[in-house]
């Protein structure tokens, strides 16, 4: 029986690579770029496979290195480093952010109705 021969596979530095693998490349925590992911959600955007795992792309992984090169290194904030990342990267703030600087909104408090539990 003749032997099938594997699809070669590209590079890992050129593939789509899980949350750990690019934790191990990067050196950054997996629940750090879970929470980067989230807050710099304007330019970090790893696809998901059809099971819902994150797959990041090398695009992402440079946004995570140059993330990790602004907040350890050059010590800057978070809005410190968005600023620089639209700098670089050339994204317009959202309008979303511009009025509470990122904040969730606030719920409106006031009186409960009678009979409501919270």
């Amino acid at each position: 029986m003749p032997r099938r021969s594997k699809k070669q596979k590209l590079p890992i530095e050129q593939r789509p690579v899980s949350i750990s693998v690019a934790s191990h490349l990067t050196g950054v925590e997996s629940h750090t770029l879970r929470y980067w992911e989230r807050e710099f959600s304007e330019f970090l955007r790893p696809i998901r496979s059809a099971g819902g795992q994150r797959r990041y792309r090398p695009e992402d992984i440079e946004v995570i290195r140059e993330i990790k090169r602004l907040l350890k290194e050059e010590m800057y904030t978070v809005a410190g480093a968005k600023r620089k990342l639209r700098e670089k990267f050339g994204t317009p703030p959202s309008s979303a952010q511009q009025g509470n600087n990122g904040a969730h909104p606030t719920r409106a408090r006031g009186r409960r109705k009678e009979g409501t539990r919270r």
